[in-house]
């Protein structure tokens, strides 16, 4: 029985995860809630290093298969290592991503039929799903010029196509529509100050639900 409550951020790359993920977990702590921060594939020490597997553009030529199972193997390390510790104490796990980005990236994107990947969910986490799921979205051309922007390289999943995105963004607004309980849709497009005060809004009504 866990008495801590799950909340996810998605979205594609580009639409401000990072900062947002900052955002919600210091909102949550100003309502005296302890909160812990993670991250998809990662959260852990073996994830991590599974993380820098993944996103290596060496690797580029990776089996679809190959890049599903790191993925699940990364999420039950980060589940039984982290997670499930962390709600069962209570605390509110934010997360960068989870189990939506798989059905986006490894299902939509790459092809991997929808039931290979809910046989993996089922197995891996059991009933564990997110309490509430905030989608950043905006369009995959904005999303793409914001990453041309930052500095760096870019990583596996980020030298991908446009449609590769667009297939995934579609995934992500299909995921929301037919689970509108859990999901919520914030428009990434706004200045961060509009994003951070439909952030804001949205997790202040859904606390009011929890209490």
């Amino acid at each position: 029985m866990r008495a801590g409550r799950f909340i996810t951020v998605e979205g594609i790359e580009g639409v401000g995860k990072s900062t947002n993920l900052r955002f919600v977990k210091e909102y949550l702590e100003q309502q005296d809630l302890d909160v812990v921060m993670t991250r998809e594939p990662g959260g852990t020490t073996l994830g991590e290093s599974l993380r820098s597997l993944l996103l290596d553009p060496h690797h580029k030529d990776m089996a679809v298969d190959t890049e599903l199972l790191l993925m699940f193997a990364a999420r039950a390390e980060h589940i039984a290592a982290l997670i499930r510790p962390a709600l069962t104490r209570g605390s509110y796990v934010v997360c960068d991503r989870f189990t939506d980005a798989t059905y986006a990236y490894q299902g939509a994107g790459r092809g991997v039929p929808e039931e290979r990947i809910t046989l993996l969910e089922d197995w891996v986490q059991g009933g564990l799903r997110p309490d509430l799921t905030l989608l950043l979205d905006l369009p995959v051309t904005v999303g793409r010029e914001r990453v041309a922007g930052r500095l760096g390289s870019a990583d596996r999943f980020e030298q991908e196509e446009a449609d590769f995105f667009q297939r995934v963004r579609d995934c992500y607004l299909a995921r929301a529509a037919h689970e509108p309980g859990r999901f919520r849709i914030i428009d990434a497009t706004r200045p961060l100050p509009e994003v951070q005060s439909q952030l804001a809004e949205v997790l202040a009504a859904w606390l009011e639900e929890q209490s």
